[in-house]
Formats: C-alpha cells, sequence, structure tokens
C-alpha cells in the first residue's frame, strides 16, 4: 500500500480540525486507500506548529511553509491558514508537484480564484481539492440523491442559511476574518460561501444575484491596545437573493450577528411534488414531505416525515462507531478528507475540485458587486 505524507500548512483552529480528520481515518474507513504519514506542519508562531509535532506526531515543526515543499517525503498540502495566503501557497505548492487541499473560500477574490484554476488545470496529474465538508454530511447526501432521483420534481423555491453570533458582542476585538486585506469578506466569505457552495451542490449552478452586505459595528478594539478600535470594513451580514439555472428562486443568508444562536444552518427546499427541511440542530434527520401521500382526516399520511440519516456512510466506511450513533461535525470533514486520500491515491478528478471553489468565489464576488451597485447581478461573471 502507497504511503501518502502530508504536510500542513496552519495549525490553528481548522488545521487542527483537518490533522485530526486525517488520524480519525483509519476508524472510519476499511480499506484505506493509502497509509497516511504525518510529516511537517508549518505554521506562525512556531510554537503553533511544534504544538502539531507533540499533539499529532508530525516528524517536524518550521514556521516557513516553503519548508515542506522540499521535502520529497510530503506528498500532500493542506492549506489551512487564512485567506490572503491561499494564492501562493496553492500554486507554488503545485509547481512543487504536490497534490493539494484548500479550505473554503478559495481565494481573495475572483482573479486569484482564477489564477489557481489555471495552475491547477496546468498540472492535471496532481489532485487539488476544496473542503467543503457539509457535502459529507449523511442527510445533504441523501437530500442530493432524492433531488438528483426527481423526488422533488421541479424545485420552485429554497431557503438556506448559515447562522452565527460570534459578532453580535460589539466588544470583540478585531481579527483577522472581520479585515478585507486578510479575508477578502466577512459573513459572506466564511458563512455564505458554505451555503453557496451547498446550493451548488443540491441545485445546481446560479444564473443571477441580487445582495445586501451590512456591517453593524463599525469599529472594535483592537487586541493588547486597551482603549484604541480599528476600523471593520467587512459585513456582518449576508443576505442574498438568487436564482439558479434551473429556475429555482431562492434566498441565502450568512449571518454573525444572529443572536442566540451557536452554530445552525437550515435548509428548506420546495417542489411540484415535495419538499426537504433541515437544521443542523438536529443532524441525525432530514424531513421530507411527499405530495404524493394520502391526505386524509383520519388515517392519512401527509406530513413532513423524518428520515433517519445519522451515521449512514456509505462503503469502504465502516460499521464504527455504527450506524446508528448520533453523527458529528468533525465526521463531515473526516469524509471530506477520506474523499481526497482516495482521490489523491487512485488518481480521481474531485467534485469539490478548484473550479468548484471558483464558482463559490464568483458568487462572493457577485454578491458584492450587487451590494456595491444595488442591481442584481448576472452569472457567470
Amino acid at each position: 500500500m502507497k504511503t501518502l505524507g502530508i504536510g500542513m500548512v496552519g495549525y490553528g483552529f481548522i488545521g487542527k480540525v483537518h490533522t485530526l480528520s486525517y488520524l480519525n481515518l483509519p476508524y472510519y474507513y476499511k480499506p484505506m486507500p493509502a497509509r497516511l504519514k504525518m510529516v511537517g506542519v508549518a505554521s506562525v508562531p512556531i510554537a503553533d506548529a511544534q504544538e502539531g509535532v507533540e499533539q499529532a506526531g508530525f516528524e517536524f515543526a518550521t514556521d516557513n511553509w516553503k519548508d515542506l515543499l522540499k521535502r520529497d517525503d510530503i506528498d500532500i498540502i493542506e492549506v489551512c491558514t487564512p485567506n490572503f495566503l491561499h494564492k501562493e501557497i496553492i500554486i507554488e505548492s503545485l509547481k512543487a508537484g504536490k497534490h493539494v487541499n484548500c479550505e473554503k473560500p478559495l481565494a481573495m477574490n475572483l482573479a486569484e480564484a482564477k489564477d489557481i484554476v489555471e495552475a491547477a488545470d496546468a498540472h492535471p496529474a496532481l489532485i487539488s481539492q476544496m473542503t467543503f465538508e457539509y457535502r459529507y454530511q449523511p442527510a445533504m447526501m441523501r437530500a442530493k440523491k432524492l433531488i438528483d432521483e426527481g423526488f422533488l420534481g421541479r424545485i420552485y423555491s429554497a431557503r438556506i442559511v448559515y447562522l452565527h453570533s460570534g459578532n453580535s458582542d460589539p466588544n470583540r476585538p478585531l481579527h483577522w476574518k472581520i479585515q478585507k486585506k486578510f479575508c477578502g469578506g466577512g459573513s459572506l466569505y466564511d458563512l455564505a460561501s458554505h451555503v453557496i457552495d451547498l446550493t451548488r451542490f443540491l441545485l445546481g449552478d446560479f444564473k443571477k444575484v441580487f445582495s445586501r452586505l451590512e456591517i453593524f459595528t463599525k469599529k472594535r478594539p483592537l487586541p493588547g491596545k486597551p482603549g484604541e478600535f480599528g476600523e471593520v470594513d467587512v459585513d456582518d451580514l449576508a443576505l442574498i437573493m438568487f436564482e439558479s439555472q434551473n429556475g429555482c428562486i431562492g434566498t441565502l443568508e450568512g449571518s454573525k450577528v444572529a443572536t442566540g444562536v451557536n452554530d445552525e444552518y437550515r435548509i428548506e427546499i420546495h417542489g411540484e411534488k415535495g419538499a426537504i427541511k433541515f437544521n443542523s440542530t438536529q443532524p441525525n434527520f432530514l424531513e421530507v414531505y411527499d405530495t404524493r401521500d394520502v391526505g386524509e382526516p383520519i388515517g392519512g399520511r401527509r406530513g413532513f416525515t423524518a428520515i433517519e440519516t445519522v451515521q449512514r456512510y456509505p462503503k469502504p466506511a465502516t460499521q464504527f462507531p455504527g450506524p446508528k450513533f448520533s453523527v458529528g461535525w468533525m465526521r463531515y470533514h473526516c469524509g471530506n478528507a477520506f474523499d481526497f486520500i482516495t482521490n489523491v491515491a487512485e488518481g480521481k478528478k474531485p467534485d469539490s475540485d478548484m473550479y468548484s471553489g471558483y464558482k463559490v468565489q464568483e458568487v462572493l464576488e457577485a454578491s458584492q458587486i450587487s451590494n456595491d451597485r444595488g442591481r442584481w447581478v448576472d452569472l457567470p461573471l
């Protein structure tokens, strides 16, 4: 069996998530498509990278990601850095002959995303893939299957939202995810990117969008500088109306000012023959409505029905810990990681490739243009 060496760039929160996903794959999948070896971790400050050595068994730590590219025993580069670093790391990794898995969003803007896609296309033997973990949630996998099979018939409308409350507190200090020079966009890039990808995953490409982006707290405290404040230049809330190429019309929302919410996304899709509902706080069930069910005063079956999805993953997923047990957020990341490793080991083109990241970036940029100009924006750009 082939061994794939992994180099992790960025060992903050999401770098730890990706690392833990790789470490857990042998429990969730059998047989594995390859052995995995945690070779190097790069992060700033160097103490973060050294933590990766201690926690995950990486062989070495560095504060320069380019050190990873020099290693012949590293086959894969994981990009888990702030958005403004993605482009250079991805392109240089591909030039060095490394496969690449990148956290969303792909880039700071559409021009950068285009450059990345061109670099990926120039290296067809290398696998370059996005992390869109919610595609690997059993309920979303089931929803896609039902939609593709025609369960809903003609699709009329959709409402998909992703809610946080992290920016509700005006005293929360300024950080990289709310500074445009580091992130490119606020809740739009961080949260709405997920619902945009899920919309494409379930319903296909976008035809046009109209958006409203709002900053509610214009200044925030500067970390380590009592009494000083910095300007906030990215959105707390992103609202998007859209029409898809298949005629579905709907609304998307990414909010970090959803007071009272921890982390929650909701989906409602209505069609000619039925409907689908999902709430991430109830991750083990997908609700479906079928107009073909009998509706009677007594004895009818019409109404939303909860279909259990729990941990029902297709083979080679193992029966550990068992499909009957509740599913969680880390399991979706494991599904994403396994798909990537399989694609690398078998040379398969991924569904969530860099072009998928580009198409999400296209909607992000169209939404920013729409907000700035106050009009609908047609896609593709």
